[in-house]
């Protein structure tokens, strides 16, 4: 058959109606859709078609078989002189380098395809949203926020507001990640003025305000402003309502360089559940944390049938990280023994997954090691989290916790001041969290209680309850006050601890929070016994005694767990996950599990989406 040089023909038709329609059967056909992409070479087609086979057969292979030599060389092959292929293949060629973690070789392909794109708005943005994506998972955050800079500037030159948002919206998201706070705030402050005078799509609209409102909100329940964040919170609820009830627009924006979204709908929904179960964490409101959390895992499940994108599973993690929490403060601590264990199996499935949260693991680990009492245990994991983990707030909370631990064991008096000394709430606190300041006061008062001196312990927890009050930050409002209760019946002083302990118990109840009720309801029996109301003490007795039968059954039902051995697993992977990560990611001419750390929630790229 002769072989024309104008393209398309009839056999090139054919061949790659077949080729798609082989890709897309269920279950896909690869092999015969690239044995019809190879046989377009058979024709000797123009060097246009010839370059766009090659790039579909790179992609096909790179994308569903694990032939990697043959992929990477037919995209190389694809990056050719022609525009409608080049930038296509550059892009997909970088992201084939960075999963054989060759990203040296990822970068100058991008950089080279930023540099001729100029004059083609959309793959020159996208290229910039791929390369600033690079730097952030190499923690070169500096280089990703100027690649951020210089894309915001590139799309207001071409005139669209909207992929300058985007842009700037995703540098605002690395400086907060970096801390820069000072720059954050001027950011921010450009992007909602963006955001609100911008007029075009709604959806696009909308989804602008919700990456906008969730940089808000994250923001705030980082620096632990539970109640300042509630105005922004609500917005964001609204946003996402709005979002739900407008119909996807198929009209394409006119300008190639606004082609982009941030997030799909779905997706953001969930994110928007997420972060109010984050919210409902830390104020303490725990029944509605658990609600929240069952309806995201229960979307997620129905996204993750149809959408294999690792963004979802990072989602999950932290879900279900935020719902261990609840569970061990409303003592139900063997489903999440089992959930931990769901978590772990989930990251041994991505190793970025994995790098980026495995010091969370072992901070969980150390909690629960804490509410069976396993002290040696906890210290174990903490210590193992703090060495995995440069993240200023996660290494607050781990050393909190840690401090706790010793003061709990009364011999670790030099380890333990050691720390206290790097939590100090009164001078160079490490962060800027309102939390973790309220709870560094809460720990010195602990110590000081555990030492007699109760003036002391009385200074710090009025700090901590002035911080917990300004906040909604309940649970640390609760544990102060059954410890002020604490303090005041040993000295004496009923009538002041009674005003503590009750509020202390209502509160606890609400939340609920299982330890507290327990400690309150004991007091509760002591301080009716000291006051002769026999009535109100052996009602509190009886309290007491329902609380202890119940988290003693939750501990024996804990311990019994097969997955309680892992309070033991301390390095590597967990324990039964080291057999299936070999299969999974040590086959032959397979990448070895990688260990650089990845920055948090970027396993997939969701900048530059088209």
């Amino acid at each position: 058959m002769a072989a024309s040089t104008e393209a398309p023909e009839p056999w090139y038709l054919a061949l790659l109606g077949f080729a798609e329609h082989f890709r897309t059967s269920s279950p896909p056909k690869i092999r015969l859709c690239v044995h019809c992409l190879q046989a377009v070479f058979q024709f000797k087609p123009p060097p246009r078609v010839e370059a766009r086979t090659h790039l579909q057969l790179g992609s096909v292979l790179y994308r569903h078989t694990k032939n990697s030599e043959l992929a990477q060389t037919h995209l190389e092959k694809a990056i050719s002189q022609f525009e409608d292929v080049k930038f296509e293949a550059a892009s997909i060629l970088s992201e084939f380098y960075c999963q054989q973690n060759l990203v040296d070789s990822a970068k100058p392909v991008l950089r080279k395809a930023i540099q001729i794109s100029q004059q083609t708005p959309y793959w020159h943005c996208r290229l910039l949203f791929q390369l600033a994506q690079l730097h952030a998972l190499e923690k070169d955050l500096v280089s990703a926020c100027d690649l951020l800079g210089v894309g915001a500037e590139y799309a207001r030159v071409m005139g669209s507001e909207y992929t300058r948002a985007l842009f700037l919206l995703s540098k605002g998201m690395l400086l907060l990640m970096e801390r820069k706070l000072s720059e954050v705030h001027p950011l921010l402050t450009l992007c909602g003025t963006i955001v609100e005078n911008w007029q075009g799509n709604p959806i696009q609209k909308e989804s602008l305000r919700v990456f906008f409102l969730v940089l808000q909100v994250t923001h705030y329940l980082d620096a632990g402003q539970v109640k300042s964040v509630k105005p922004c919170l609500k917005q964001l609820q609204q946003c996402i309502q709005t979002i739900s009830t407008l119909h996807d627009d198929e009209i394409l924006p006119t300008n190639p360089a606004a082609l982009f979204h941030w997030l799909p709908k779905e997706h953001m929904c969930v994110l928007v559940y997420l972060v109010t179960v984050m919210h409902s964490m830390q104020a303490g409101y725990l029944e509605k944390a658990q609600k929240y959390t069952d309806k995201a895992l229960m979307q997620l499940e129905k996204l993750k049938m149809l959408d294999s994108s690792p963004i979802l599973s990072t989602f999950q993690v932290i879900l279900l990280e935020h719902i261990i929490m609840c569970r061990l403060v409303t003592g139900h601590k063997a489903t999440a023994l089992q959930e931990i264990s769901q978590v772990c199996q989930l990251c041994q499935q991505s190793p970025r997954l994995f790098t980026n949260h495995v010091a969370q693991l072992h901070t969980l680990l150390g909690l629960y090691c804490i509410s069976v009492n396993c002290m040696d245990n906890a210290e174990a994991q903490f210590t193992a989290a703090l060495q995995m983990t440069t993240h200023q707030e996660l290494w607050t909370f781990i050393v909190t916790n840690l401090a706790s631990v010793y003061i709990r064991e009364g011999n670790r008096h030099q380890e333990l001041y050691s720390l206290l000394e790097r939590i100090n709430p009164d001078h160079n606190f490490p962060v800027s969290s309102h939390c973790l300041r309220a709870a560094a006061f809460y720990i010195r008062g602990l110590l000081s209680f555990f030492q007699g001196r109760y003036n002391e312990a009385k200074r710090f927890l009025r700090e901590t309850l002035k911080m917990s009050n300004a906040e909604d930050l309940n649970r640390l409002t609760a544990c102060s006050l059954v410890l002020l209760g604490h303090i005041f019946f040993v000295l004496g002083n009923h009538r002041e601890s009674n005003n503590m302990v009750v509020p202390a118990m209502q509160l606890a109840s609400k939340i609920p929070d299982m330890s507290v009720q327990l400690w309150s309801s004991a007091l509760l029996k002591d301080l009716n016994k000291a006051c002769g109301n026999t009535m109100d003490a052996h009602e509190a007795a009886q309290m007491h005694q329902n609380f202890s039968q119940q988290l003693l059954q939750d501990h024996i039902a804990a311990c019994s767990l097969p997955e309680h051995n892992l309070i033991s697993w301390t390095d590597g992977l967990p324990p039964w996950a080291v057999s299936a990560s070999e299969r999974t990611y040590n086959q032959p001419g397979q990448p070895a599990l990688r260990t650089a750390p990845q920055p948090d929630g970027e396993e997939e790229s969701n900048w530059g989406k088209k």
